[in-house]
Formats: C-alpha cells, structure tokens, sequence
C-alpha cells in the first residue's frame, strides 16, 4: 500500500504539490492522472526518495522507500525508459540491477522473456527501439517480484499489440493482490485498465475516487450527429448555444444541447438526420472539464513555471545520485 499524507514540495515561491494526501492500495489498477505540470513526477519521485519533500510523508508497506536496501524486491519502478546505459546489453543491465539487490539471476530471463525480449536480449540498448527500451524498463520494474509497483507513462512507444499487452499486465499483477499505481495522460486506457483513481492539478487533490464514479461528474455528455446537411444544422446548433465540432463527413459532435433538443431543432429546420446518439459521460470529458482551471500549460504556451522548477529539481537529485 502506499500512503501520502499532507506531502509538500517548494521550489523557492511556487509550490508544486501541496498538502497531497491519498491512498493506493493492493489489489487494483490505481490511475495517477493530471494535466502538464500537475506535479505527477514530482509526487513520485518523493515517493522514490529522488526529491525531498518540503513537508508531510509517503509511505510504501509502512516504510520510506529510502529505508530499504534492496528497493527492487519491495518496489518495482518505472519512470524514464531511457535512463539506462545504452553501452550494455538488456541482460547486462537486468543483471546489474539484480546483483545489486539481492535477486536470483534467474529472474533476469524470466522477466526478459515475460515482457518479449528474450531474442534482442544480448544486443546494446543503444540499438533498442523506444518500444524495446520501454519494455526493458518494464522488465526491470518487475525484476523484484515486489508487491508494489509504480509506472510512470509506461505505454509510451509501445505499438498497439503492447498496450493490449501491458493493459493485461496491470490487471493481472493487481489480480495477485499488489498495489499497481499508473502515471498516464492516456485517458482511454486508464478507463479501459484503471478501476481507481487520484487526480492532482496544480500539486493539490481534485479527485481519489472509482472510474466510474469520476466519470459520472462530467455536466455535458457529448451527443453525435450525423445529417447530409452538417454545415446548416452546425449553424442552426450553435445559434441555440452548442459547442459543435464537425469531422467533414456530416458527423457532428454536439456538446450543450441534449439529443432530444437537436432532433426537435432538426426537425422545425427541415434538416434530414442519418444519426443522432448520445455518448454519455466519459473519463475524458470529466478529466478536463475538472481541471480546466488548473491547467499550467497550454498548447502554444510556453513551459510552465511548476515544470521548470520540477524539472530543476529532478536534475539537481539526478546529479545526487
């Protein structure tokens, strides 16, 4: 289980998380969701022990993790696929790691095969796609065989039969009862994977809570429309006060107006309708309508003042290690 309680982080004037407290426990797929700058990173590698928390605690099984010698067969980590030695061998690297930890060398092969680099095993990582390298991080989260493991945007570079892959991992590690705690902006498959979640904006708590019932709170469910005049109903439906967004193809995405109001505002138009559905609420349309405003950084912006700081302060514990 890890437990989070009040944990605090200043750099200088701006504070990237603030008095964060929340639980994950064993048993579930427990998504860690917020949008740029949210101070995500920054909470787990307080976690990890990588970054001094400016006040408050967190806990895994009970412990600091800085407290345990052999980290791995407690905690298994991943958070940057590509901090590796890029001059060894995938099985060069995993053995490393378990020498290190007090783990039989035989789990270096179990895990390389589990997660299908059994083949590119004895090749330089500086020839491993970013797929490769991301499962060969994946392999030495799992290296421990621990109870606790934490993943911070582990689906990157990973093609579509790895996501379906990966998505199963999840589920079957927290089905052996551990805690599996998931850093992702993929909302799709944190709804597909996920059955829990914390939500953090601006380094404070928005949400800890089920899928399904976060999901809930989206106020505007999406109703889609598809007519061969699209241009004049889109016209017709923003007059009424719509958000409409149009594919090009007489599919509309209707937000504002219930299914109901449309197909009468269609009708009293003479405009011919080939589809109207609602989408209901989804984690998505929930995620950003309750983090519209605490969202650091926009498309076009530049770097927020939290991720600088973030990222300094992720530099400055690198260079400590």
């Amino acid at each position: 289980m890890i437990e989070v309680h009040e944990l605090t982080k200043r750099y200088g004037d701006t504070i990237a998380v603030n008095a964060l407290s929340f639980t994950v426990r064993p048993g579930r797929v427990t998504g860690f969701l917020g949008p740029n700058g949210a101070g995500k990173t920054t909470t787990l590698r307080m976690l990890l022990g990588l970054v001094s928390p400016t006040g408050g605690s967190a806990t895994i099984e009970g412990r600091p993790f800085c407290d345990r010698p052999r980290g791995l067969r407690h905690v298994g980590v991943l958070l940057d696929a590509g901090d590796v030695h890029v001059g060894r061998s995938g099985w060069d690297h995993l053995a490393a790691l378990a020498r290190g930890n007090g783990i039989p060398r035989h789990r270096v092969a179990e895990v390389l095969a589990e997660v299908g680099l059994t083949e590119a095993a004895r090749r330089r990582v500086s020839g491993y796609s970013l797929g490769m390298r991301q499962r060969l991080g994946i392999a030495a989260a799992l290296l421990g065989d621990p109870p606790v493991l934490l993943f911070d945007e582990p689906l990157n570079g990973l093609d579509p039969e790895g996501v379906l892959w990966m998505r199963g991992l999840f589920r079957r590690l927290a089905g052996e009862g551990r805690t599996v705690f998931v850093s992702s902006h993929q909302m799709g498959e944190m709804e597909d994977t996920a059955e829990h979640l914390v939500v953090i904006g601006r380094g404070e708590l928005i949400a800890a809570e089920s899928v399904a019932r976060f999901a809930a709170r989206a106020t505007r469910p999406d109703v889609t429309v598809r007519t061969p005049d699209a241009a004049g109903l889109a016209t017709v439906l923003t007059d009424e006060g719509a958000a409409v967004l149009a594919d090009g193809e007489g599919l509309l995405t209707v937000t504002g107006l219930p299914a109901a109001r449309i197909g009468e505002l269609a009708c009293a138009h003479r405009i011919s309708l080939h589809e109207l559905a609602s989408g209901g609420r989804s984690l998505e349309k929930a995620f950003m309508e309750l983090t519209a405003d605490r969202v650091d950084y926009l498309t076009g912006a530049s770097q927020s003042p939290t991720e600088k700081h973030e990222e300094h302060g992720q530099r400055l514990a690198e260079g400590a290690r």
